[in-house]
């Protein structure tokens, strides 16, 4: 898949002027690609239009035109979108209640990688998880984490021939299952798969 690159990026004043189109358009986007497991935890599958956004974003807020700082963000968030082979999801685990978050934590340490996704007939695909950051401690899970899905070729082949797509978590505090995937998120899915 391609990566974001310095000269295909809006300058600081275009995206001001782009900015509300452009965010409803990802809004939009991001609803096929948004994915709730249970009430507490949801998977936002990013591509190149999400981390786009979020590049942007960040530039913005930040006012960065400066190419170091320009070439940074990009640095950061590039290895976030998907390579053609796999699915790259932010997981986050979501409780409104500070104290019911901080006990949940504690509940839920190694979750990250209790998550699977499943094309049927092929086994469960766990991820990789939080590849270049530690997010844990001894103690408890953190609330946000970045999962890698990879594929082979037989589950991308399988898909692309109309094989539906299943996610759940399998954690003993914490168990959901979406069996199928709605199509338009599976086809959102496969989209990344080259």
């Amino acid at each position: 898949m391609p990566q974001i690159t310095r000269n295909s990026l809006m300058s600081l004043e275009q995206y001001h002027v782009a900015r509300p189109a452009y965010r409803a358009q990802v809004i939009e986007h991001k609803k096929q690609r948004t994915l709730h497991l249970g009430k507490n935890m949801t998977l936002l599958f990013e591509d190149e239009m999400t981390i786009r956004y979020q590049v942007q974003e960040m530039l913005r807020i930040e006012k960065v035109f400066e190419e170091e700082g320009i070439q940074d963000e990009l640095g950061a968030y590039n290895p976030l979108i998907p390579d053609g082979r796999n699915w790259k999801a932010t997981m986050l685990i979501e409780y409104t209640d500070v104290d019911e978050r901080q006990k949940m934590l504690a509940k839920l340490h190694g979750v990250e990688t209790k998550v699977f996704m499943q094309v049927a007939g092929h086994e469960p695909i766990h991820p990789f998880a939080d590849e270049d950051l530690d997010r844990e401690s001894d103690e408890k899970t953190s609330a946000v984490h970045f999962l890698r899905f990879e594929l082979n070729e037989e589950m991308a082949a399988a898909l692309k021939a109309g094989a539906s797509l299943s996610a759940g978590v399998s954690h003993p505090a914490y168990t959901a299952l979406v069996s199928p995937l709605p199509e338009a998120m599976r086809s959102s899915l496969i989209a990344d798969l080259t």
